[in-house]
């Protein structure tokens, strides 16, 4: 799994809608999480948030519109866009599931290239940098299709780990990242290093944007993580 890669989970009971999606997904560059029903969806959620749920209505046991309610309730998972497929076509369901909560609502029979339009819609909200655009914080520019990266003009040379870093942090500034979340989203959750590795990256990301004059872009919180100030 490469780092970096948005991550999408698919809650859908159907297993060859499950392959297909995965697949196609994949191929996308898309790193997929699948889950059979919507308790296992809620828990993987809570295990390893994604960035995009693609979530089917008509499930056995817990339907897509009591997933997405319970997501969109929780604190800690109601920023996630959830995009509902369904075969229910009529104006009054796609209104309840927008009015459930749901970013996007999709009609089954759909064009898979459609549903990759729709999930790279939301990833330009969620993970702008993922999606090849420039983004922009102060005086610092990233332009994340060439890696190039300015500060008042500027041009900044940073590794690649480096680059990922600025990228989640540039994405949400103010945002406090633990040390975990960032080995999560920078090297992978399969990645075999510490914490104190984010520790050692962090601080050249600090030198190369401080440059001989700039201040120091990036506020430690102490006993919790770094973020952009």
């Amino acid at each position: 799994m490469a780092a970096g890669q948005p991550h999408i989970l698919v809650i859908e009971d159907e297993p060859a809608q499950r392959e297909v999606l995965s697949y196609n997904m994949a191929a996308e560059g898309f790193r997929v999480s699948v889950a059979v029903d919507g308790e296992e969806g809620l828990l993987l959620v809570e295990e390893d948030a994604p960035d995009v749920i693609v979530l089917d209505w008509m499930m056995p046991n817990l339907s897509g519109i009591e997933v997405c309610r319970r997501l969109k309730a929780n604190a800690n998972t109601r920023q996630i866009p959830v995009i509902m497929l369904s075969a229910k076509s009529e104006d009054f369901d796609k209104v309840r599931g927008i009015e459930t909560g749901a970013e996007d609502y999709v009609t089954k029979p759909y064009s898979v290239a459609e549903l990759m339009a729709r999930i790279r819609s939301q990833l330009r909200r969620t993970r702008p940098s993922s999606v090849g655009q420039t983004l922009t914080h102060d005086d610092i520019v990233l332009d994340s299709e060439t890696h190039n990266v300015t500060r008042a003009g500027e041009v900044i040379k940073l590794g690649p780990t480096e680059f990922r870093l600025l990228s989640t942090f540039i994405e949400k500034p103010g945002r406090v990242w633990s040390r975990e979340r960032l080995l999560d989203r920078v090297w992978g959750r399969d990645a075999y290093v510490d914490t104190r590795t984010v520790d050692v990256h962090v601080g050249r990301l600090r030198k190369a944007l401080k440059g001989s004059k700039g201040s120091d872009p990036i506020r430690t919180v102490r006993g919790t993580g770094y973020a952009l100030k």
